[in-house]
């Protein structure tokens, strides 16, 4: 006979500050092997599986990822209560959001239609430890302008090999950004924060290893003067051989919103 099992989309966000990224790792801190955890606690000897919708780097944060959650045998009976269990249970820098049920069919990797990454930055001076957690400073002061005209080369359809840390000949390097622009920041706000502080927001269906990192390590060196606006244009053609060897810090980037 065979078993019935349930599927959900759970939603959840986290800082990533302390965590070595999504994916277990042995004798690391992830935030899925804290979630695994909780859930192990919450639902006891009841049978349970999870899948990401994707990985994040160590200290990544994301005001909004996902996982799918495989249940054997019983279903959750009430979503509402599962949620407070839940949160209750969690550590405080992770949150759940949401539980949705959905079918076999569903594909949490597959069925992911756009992701929206913001990656926060503050330039020309040092500003206040506790802004660390979701904010890199960049103690050169930057040409905003030139870098803001610089984000705008990224969007579209382009090759993005170069933005893809150790890449190989079988990846997929030629895909589409719906948006990549550089904006003043209004949407992280804290006391201690800068006066002034900006916001590489990007979205698109899928990325490389580490490519919008790289992306805002382009617009880093160009913002010093390391490179020009033909460099990233460039490096954006199908023939391009460039290598970016710049990685931005992770703790600015966050993964915004997940579409599904």
């Amino acid at each position: 006979m065979l078993q019935k099992r349930y599927f959900y989309v759970v939603k959840v966000q986290f800082l990533g500050y302390r965590f070595h990224g999504w994916q277990k790792q042995p004798n690391t801190k992830t935030v899925h092997l804290m979630i695994d955890r909780t859930l192990k606690f919450i639902l006891g000897d009841q049978k349970f599986k999870t899948l990401g919708a994707g990985r994040t780097d160590a200290m990544v944060s994301a005001n909004e990822a996902a996982f799918e959650l495989f249940l054997d045998h019983e279903p959750i009976e009430n979503e509402a209560e599962f949620l407070d269990l839940f949160n209750k249970n969690l550590p405080q820098d992770i949150r759940s959001l949401s539980i949705t049920e959905v079918d076999a069919k569903f594909n949490i990797i597959q069925d992911s239609k756009l992701k929206e990454y913001h990656y926060v930055f503050a330039q020309g001076a040092k500003f206040h430890p506790f802004a660390a957690p979701i904010m890199t400073t960049i103690l050169d002061s930057l040409d905003i302008e030139l870098m803001t005209e610089g984000a705008q080369l990224f969007e579209g359809k382009n090759n993005y090999k170069t933005y893809c840390y150790k890449p190989t000949q079988e990846g997929l390097y030629n895909r589409e950004l719906i948006c990549c622009e550089l904006i003043e920041n209004t949407l992280y706000t804290a006391n201690f924060f800068p006066e002034k502080s900006y916001v590489l927001k990007v979205i698109g269906k899928g990325f490389g290893r580490h490519q919008i990192r790289l992306m805002m390590g382009a617009l880093i060196k160009l913002g010093r003067g390391d490179i020009d606006l033909n460099y990233i244009k460039n490096s954006l053609k199908p023939e391009s051989q460039e290598v970016m060897d710049y990685i931005a810090p992770a703790s600015g980037l966050i993964l915004h919103k997940i579409e599904f």
